[in-house]
């Protein structure tokens, strides 16, 4: 779903039928330790461009919403983990290292740009 900020995540909701007004980040509705969400937290979010960047159905991701020194603006903790693996991942915008070794398509990939670079 197109989030307010015009990026498009899948953990975004939002619902106008028939009079109602829901907006809400199911990534930090479960998360006790964030801060409540914003619409306009949507605009500084990492999260759409981790998802844009890596499509792995076995990245979960954790958001967390926390106040800068003396409560002037936000910053936002992205945590990711590999349901696969069961490790967590440094990168999310990559993925889980074993993963991306499991994938052949991503080694031939790689070595192309190996070969241009040498060329």
């Amino acid at each position: 779903m197109r989030t307010p900020a015009g990026k498009e995540c899948r953990h975004y909701y939002e619902d106008y039928y028939r009079g109602r007004d829901i907006q809400e980040c199911r990534l930090v509705r479960g998360n006790p330790d964030s801060l409540p969400w914003k619409p306009s937290d949507c605009s500084r979010c990492p999260v759409p461009d981790i998802l844009a960047a890596n499509a792995s159905p076995d990245l979960e991701l954790t958001l967390t919403i926390k106040p800068r020194l003396l409560g002037l603006g936000r910053t936002y903790d992205v945590k990711a983990y590999c349901m696969r693996h069961h490790i967590p991942v440094e990168d999310p915008h990559t993925g889980c290292p074993q993963c991306n070794a499991e994938r052949p398509g991503l080694d031939i990939f790689r070595q192309a740009l190996e070969q241009s670079d040498d060329d």
